[in-house]
């Protein structure tokens, strides 16, 4: 169950005390993600692609590539979720020098890790691609993926992901209430339904932090799309790696790096 009533009270002039109708909030769940027996970190998530999480979790923190991930078991415990997968003992050494010892909150994907160095990791250049899209195609991938949250409908409380195609529109979208636990969500379906993605964007509902740009890299996608700014780390790594970073929102259309993947854009 990824969201549930909750009874509330609204504060209005008219009528002080007054009862207002329940609510629905996110379910928010420790999961484990478990490789080889061992616990590699714990997030806050929400409940539900689980599956996807774990196996795109393992990608975009380059735990393993997508031939290497077998079967994703899902272990309800007593004080939480475990996202079992094995992975070949080669990778053990990966694993054990970038182990989360700590629960990372919803809002930071980076919390557990153990130094600055591995904040700042380097991602390899995201493939080559001809991907160029429209204008009109960047406002059409947001309103797409907007449509494509039954979470957020109920409780306003979630962050999404979604893969755009040209000609196709929002082909794969995923929820949670963390920004980078619904980009791995996402990451994880692609891998499982073997989606190319150098042919799309990736869009996102949340701030262009460091961390999704670093996912993103990972994933092997040549463009992000998003409502909100992003941070200046991210601009300079997504310029680094070869992605277009654009936003759309009510201040207009703004192209951060490598404007060529838009069509007739201009750089004012």
């Amino acid at each position: 169950m990824s969201q549930r009533p909750h009874p509330v009270r609204r504060v209005a002039a008219h009528a002080p005390g007054a009862a207002a109708a329940p609510v629905a909030l996110p379910e928010e769940t420790p999961v484990a993600v478990v490789y080889n027996g061992s616990t590699q970190a714990v997030m806050m998530a929400t409940p539900a692609d689980l599956e996807d999480f774990a196996r795109g979790f393992t990608l975009t923190e380059g735990f393993a590539g997508a031939h290497e991930i077998g079967e994703v078991e899902i272990v309800a415990q007593e004080d939480g979720i475990e996202a079992r997968i094995w992975l070949p003992e080669e990778k053990r050494d990966a694993l054990d020098a970038r182990r989360r010892a700590q629960v990372g909150p919803v809002g930071c994907g980076l919390c557990g890790i153990d130094s600055l160095k591995q904040a700042a990791r380097p991602v390899p250049p995201v493939p080559a691609s001809d991907l160029v899209l429209a204008p009109a195609e960047i406002a059409a991938a947001l309103e797409g993926l907007r449509a494509l949250q039954p979470i957020h409908d109920e409780t306003r409380a979630v962050h999404a992901a979604g893969f755009y195609l040209p000609g196709r529109g929002i082909v794969l979208a995923r929820e949670d209430v963390g920004r980078h636990n619904a980009l791995d969500k996402l990451a994880g379906a692609m891998a499982a339904q073997r989606t190319d993605p150098r042919a799309g964007a990736v869009v996102l509902t949340s701030r262009l932090s460091l961390e999704m740009v670093q996912k993103t890299a990972m994933i092997g996608a040549p463009l992000i799309l998003s409502v909100s700014q992003p941070t200046a780390p991210a601009v300079r790594l997504a310029e680094a790696c070869g992605i277009a970073l654009v936003t759309h929102n009510r201040h207009g259309t703004r192209i951060y790096t490598h404007s060529a993947r838009i069509g007739s854009a201009h750089v004012l």
